[in-house]
């Protein structure tokens, strides 16, 4: 990856829509190598996908929980359970394999405390090798980040 590539990037991370022919001029290329170098960074994985970003709260979710899970047992198979079923889970936008006392941090959006009790009891709970879940809930968000830092 070079400094133009790393420029696409940092312009693709804040205008995920913005037209080949305007991003090329944005960072001195013509639109075909600057076509071929995105297809390149997409085949390799190195973006990852395309989206919308979505306020939690304006979306009729403005409870945000952060959540500590310890399993009775940290072996891969485990581990492994753990994530498959939390992964039916729609409530979880965000889960982080963790070192130190916790195995998993999941981050919940819900509608209200009531639906975080239900996701609690209904589902989280009810997944087998749970030692502890420890909540916590976010007052509100002061920074959100979806790029990552530039290499000047």
């Amino acid at each position: 990856m070079d400094r133009i590539d790393r420029k696409i990037l940092d312009v693709l991370q804040s205008r995920g829509r913005i037209p080949v022919v305007e991003l090329a001029e944005q960072v001195g290329l013509s639109a075909t190598p600057c076509r071929k170098r995105i297809a390149s960074m997409e085949e390799s994985g190195l973006i990852a996908r395309y989206g919308a970003e979505i306020d939690h709260e304006k979306a009729g979710y403005p409870i945000t929980a952060f959540v500590s899970i310890e399993l009775e047992r940290q072996e891969a198979d485990s581990l492994e359970l753990f994530e498959r079923r939390v992964m039916d889970f729609e409530e979880v936008v965000q889960g982080f394999l963790m070192t130190g006392s916790q195995d998993f941090l999941l981050r919940v959006v819900v509608e209200d405390l009531h639906a975080f009790e239900r996701f609690l009891q209904h589902r989280l709970t009810r997944i087998p090798g749970i030692r502890s879940v420890r909540s916590r809930f976010a007052l509100r968000q002061f920074i959100g980040r979806n790029r990552l830092p530039s290499r000047d």
